[in-house]
Parts: C-alpha cells; sequence; structure tokens
C-alpha cells in the first residue's frame, strides 16, 4: 500500500486545476470545513485571482457562523477572497412543509446549485470547485444517502442543467487525507481539524419537518453539545432534534425483556417510546429508513446511567430481532414541562466515515450537557444519547 504523500497530491493537482480551468473563471461555495477549505486554498493557488469564493447563508448554518468563516478565510495565512450570499428565504422557502429526509437533500441541491448557478452566470464563471471527496460519492453511488455535492457521478449534465462544469480536486481522498492536505498547506488548526459538517447543514439534523422556532432551538443546542464535547475529541458531534409526536411501540414486551435483562434492572423501570418521523439507517449496504426508539430507564425516580458496552449490548440485540428500527436512543434528561421537541446527542469515532463507532462521552458530560439545553431551550423537553453505531445507522439523522 503506498504511502499518502501531501506534497505530491497538492503538486499534481494544480497542475490538473490550471489544465482543466486554464485562464476561465471558476466558483467555490466554502462552508469553512475542512473539505471546502482545502479545495478553495487549493484552487486559489492554482488560478489565483480567477477563483470567486462565496459563503452561501442558507439559513443551516450554527449560530453566527458565516461571519466567522469569513474573518479566518479571508485573514493571513489564507488570505482568500470571499464574499457572503444572504439567502436564507430561499431555502426556507424551497425546504418548507418537507418531511422526509431524501425529499428535503434533493430540495437543498436542487436550490443549492440554482443559486449557484445565478451567481455563476453573474460573475462570468464557467466551473464550479467543490469539495467533493470519496466518501460522498461512495454513500451516493450505494444508495444510502444523496450527498448533495455529487451530480456527474449519478449522470447530471452540470453544463446542460446549471451552465457550469464541475471540477472536484478531492474526489479520490478520504477525510484523513484532506486533513493531511490542509495541514501542509497551512490552513489553521480550526479548519484542519474542524469536525466535518454536512453540507445541507442543520438541515439534516432536523429530522422531520424544518420549522424555524425548531431549527433556532437546534442552533441553540449544537452550540452547547459542541462546547461541552469537544475536549472528549470524538471524530464527530452533534444535537439533532424531533418532534415530540409518537406512534406505538410495536413488540413492546420483547424489547423491554431484552433490555432489562442486558442492563441488569426489572423490566418495570424501562419505558419506551417510538417517534413519528423516521430517521436513515443502513441495511444490508443500502438506505433504509427506519423507526426512532427512545429507552427511559429509571430508578427510584432517577435516570440509570449504565456503562456504554451494556447500552450497545442492547441496542444491538434490540436492532438484530427489529428490522424496522433504524436507532437507539437512550433518555439522559428530562424536564417536568411538556415540549414539543427532544434532542438527540451524537457523538462517533471513525477513520473514514463509512463506518463509525460511539463515542464514549462521561455520564457526568452528558448530564452537563443535557441540563444546559433544558435551561436554554424551553421549547425541548427530553435529551438523548444516540447509541447506534453506522450501520446500522448513518452519522447523520437524515
Amino acid at each position: 500500500m503506498d504511502v499518502f504523500n501531501p506534497k505530491d497530491f497538492v503538486e499534481r493537482q494544480i497542475r490538473e486545476i490550471r489544465r482543466i480551468i486554464g485562464d476561465g473563471r471558476a466558483l467555490i461555495a466554502v462552508s469553512g470545513g475542512v473539505d471546502s477549505s482545502t479545495c478553495a486554498v487549493l484552487t486559489h493557488m492554482a488560478i489565483g485571482d480567477n477563483l470567486i469564493c462565496v459563503i452561501l447563508d442558507d439559513a443551516f448554518m450554527r449560530l453566527n457562523e458565516p461571519e466567522r468563516v469569513a474573518e479566518t478565510l479571508s485573514n493571513p495565512p489564507l488570505n482568500l477572497p470571499i464574499r457572503i450570499e444572504r439567502v436564507q428565504d430561499r431555502f426556507l422557502k424551497a425546504l418548507k412543509g418537507l418531511r422526509e429526509a431524501e425529499e428535503k437533500r434533493k430540495a437543498f441541491r436542487e436550490t443549492f446549485y440554482r443559486v449557484l448557478s445565478e451567481i455563476a452566470k453573474r460573475e462570468g464563471c464557467e466551473y464550479l470547485v467543490q469539495g467533493t471527496i470519496l466518501a460522498d460519492i461512495i454513500e451516493t453511488k450505494g444508495g444510502i444517502k444523496t450527498q448533495h455535492n455529487v451530480l456527474e457521478q449519478i449522470g447530471l449534465n452540470t453544463r446542460d442543467l446549471y451552465g457550469f462544469k464541475v471540477v472536484e480536486p478531492l474526489a479520490s481522498l478520504l477525510k484523513w487525507q484532506v486533513r493531511e492536505v490542509a495541514r501542509y498547506l497551512k490552513i489553521p488548526p480550526e479548519i484542519s481539524e474542524r469536525q466535518p459538517f454536512p453540507g445541507p447543514g442543520l438541515s439534516v439534523r432536523v429530522v422531520g419537518e424544518i420549522k424555524e422556532d425548531k431549527l433556532a432551538a437546534l442552533k441553540k443546542a449544537t452550540n452547547i453539545v459542541e462546547e461541552k464535547m469537544a475536549p472528549y475529541k470524538p471524530s464527530q458531534y452533534f444535537a439533532a432534534i424531533i418532534d415530540n409526536s409518537f406512534k406505538p411501540v410495536t413488540e413492546v414486551e420483547r424489547i423491554i425483556k431484552a433490555a432489562s435483562l442486558i442492563l441488569g434492572v426489572s423490566p418495570e423501570s424501562i419505558s419506551l417510546r417510538v417517534f413519528e418521523d423516521k430517521a436513515t439507517g443502513i441495511r444490508g449496504g443500502a438506505r433504509k429508513y427506519g423507526d426512532i426508539l427512545a429507552i427511559k430507564c429509571s430508578i427510584s425516580g432517577e435516570v440509570y446511567m449504565p456503562p456504554l458496552n451494556k447500552l450497545l449490548e442492547v441496542q444491538k440485540a434490540i436492532l438484530e430481532e427489529n428490522q424496522h428500527i433504524a436507532r437507539i436512543l437512550y433518555l439522559v434528561s428530562e424536564a417536568e414541562r411538556a415540549g414539543l421537541y427532544s434532542i438527540a446527542i451524537r457523538a462517533v469515532k471513525t477513520e473514514d466515515f463509512l463506518t463509525a463507532e460511539v463515542a464514549e462521552i462521561p455520564w457526568s458530560c452528558l448530564r452537563e450537557t443535557a441540563e444546559g439545553i433544558l435551561n436554554t431551550c424551553p421549547e425541548v423537553s427530553s435529551i438523548y444519547f444516540d447509541v447506534t453505531p453506522k450501520p446500522p445507522a448513518t452519522i447523520e439523522m437524515e
């Protein structure tokens, strides 16, 4: 196996970008993540001021994120020519009323490229450069989920549809290789080591319908999760939000019996809920939407806090016997008030993002995080920890 050499890769890709784009002008949408930022730096090295860099403020970035990203990328050492395009209303309108994950991804993709097409025409850009990486292509072509930035690989003619040719300098790399390139290019650690953030942003962490109060609550919860979990350095960690709308639980007795045996508690201490909205899962290497099962275990009025290995045993036993379930959530804390929404905390360890293990986060951190969210977000009544690896779940909820 050849050792990856970032210097060779950079030199080769700069030559290739110059060969493809020549004296033409190119556009890139930068999110501040390592993929798009590395791609922007590479392309700027290759074609200089013929690259136009934009940040799409699409409503689905984190609190004040467009401004923070613009400041980091436009200042030394990167000095990228960055501008922010304010398009929140356009995206919110396009996704309004949609509940199903794949529908939302496709609506986001269409809006994303229509907006970029208009900007490209305005700026005279014949090329769109983007930070597609190998995992994006594998998951889209494998039918697990539609990555918004995978186009030509699934037969879409971008020149006919949007008026530009797509250039993807990182499409042969996995995430760890992209980080190696970013470090070689002296990209600041707040970008090179930044945890992944999906192209459709928080839209894929709003399970079900996107509503403005729901999105606002998620942004506040995201800040708290990222602050509290950062010291433990999971590969990816975030909050997702779900409507507190539930449906009947099937196989109740069997599920409770399995969980009580593994956890060593009485069946009476366990209760179950199944959310109305579904999450994206993986079965047989392909996408399969499934139910989200929430487990509460309470002893003498207090949430029982078992070790992670026990929770992983529980989820494995349940998912092997219940193919309709995609994810297992375990209650961390709940408020006495009724609330419109629940928050699921996700933290995983992974090398390639094609598979992932649940990260071991101390209960003290989970409880502190949960209390912070409940105190900050009055619309939220329950906080859960997602204990499902990939597979059978995807990393993102949708």
